[in-house]
């Protein structure tokens, strides 16, 4: 493994390749429209045409781990072959595990995902701070030592986040912008390291000025976000912004040409409004 900062590859990877992060979401509904069996052997052939089409066009891929794990040990083993294939070709891998826990057990979900040795071991991985942030902390020192990120959710793009990420704390300021302030403090020490995870669905309501390093941001396509969103709700954070598009790309599915052309379109169209 490179020992060079996550922030630094990250930065070399959206350079070269773009900001756009496309999803791996074997959702049975597109297993069903691609022909693919309902099944640990559909699930593979779904992630390798994945990776067939996405390696050296885009940047950063991020399966989607709940529609691994529905297939139980078989499916983890597919996703585990389809995070090595994608990291030994050079493409950063998010696994999106929202994760979220205290003590041991929190460790234990950072060792999984973050740990070199790990079957799973991943560029970066979405956790959970609903526990309190400080629950992460532990994570987020293994992320360093190991040179990964992290990305914390802070307003996501489902609708029924709003009640408890808006919700205002005993200090002042809602709760997702107390994620937001603990992110900016943790990545004085390590830039970077802790991304956030921002819905582009709608205005976040939350003061980013602070803030330099990634943010995810899900929502594009299918969702509703658009493209003109994405510059406006992020028009001030606009350098690491990693607009997320999975069933929007992977419609054009199952042909990898199709896939390709949907990914590297989306891709030049992302840099060109948010240029």
């Amino acid at each position: 493994m490179s020992h060079r900062s996550w922030s630094d590859r990250l930065r070399a990877a959206v350079a070269a390749r773009g900001r756009l992060c496309v999803g791996i979401d074997p959702h049975p509904a597109l297993l069903e429209a691609w022909e693919l069996p309902r099944s640990a052997d559909g699930l593979e052939v779904f992630a390798e045409l994945c990776v067939e089409a996405f390696v050296g066009e885009v940047a950063i891929v991020k399966p989607q781990v709940a529609f691994f794990e529905a297939y139980g040990s078989a499916g983890y083993a597919v996703l585990e072959r389809t995070v090595s294939v994608l990291r030994d070709a050079g493409t950063l891998v998010i696994a999106d595990a929202k994760r979220g826990d205290i003590g041991t057990t929190m460790d234990a979900y950072a060792q999984a995902w973050l740990e070199p040795e790990s079957p799973l071991s991943s560029d970066a991985v979405t956790v959970s701070p609903y526990l309190g942030f400080d629950s992460l902390n532990e994570t987020v020192e293994r992320a360093v030592r190991h040179h990964r990120g992290v990305f914390v959710l802070a307003r996501t793009s489902n609708a029924e986040g709003a009640t408890l990420q808006q919700a205002t704390t005993t200090p002042g300021g809602s709760v997702a912008q107390s994620i937001v302030d603990a992110a900016v403090v943790r990545n004085r020490v390590d830039p970077d390291t802790v991304g956030l995870v921002v819905g582009a669905t709608r205005d976040h309501g939350l003061d980013l000025s602070d803030y330099t390093g990634p943010i995810l941001a899900p929502g594009l396509g299918a969702q509703g976000a658009t493209i003109a969103d994405l510059a406006d709700i992020f028009r001030d954070c606009r350098e690491l912004v990693l607009p997320n598009s999975s069933r929007g790309v992977l419609a054009a599915g199952p042909s990898v040409t199709a896939l390709r052309d949907a990914a590297t379109r989306l891709r030049d169209d992302i840099e060109a409004g948010l240029a």
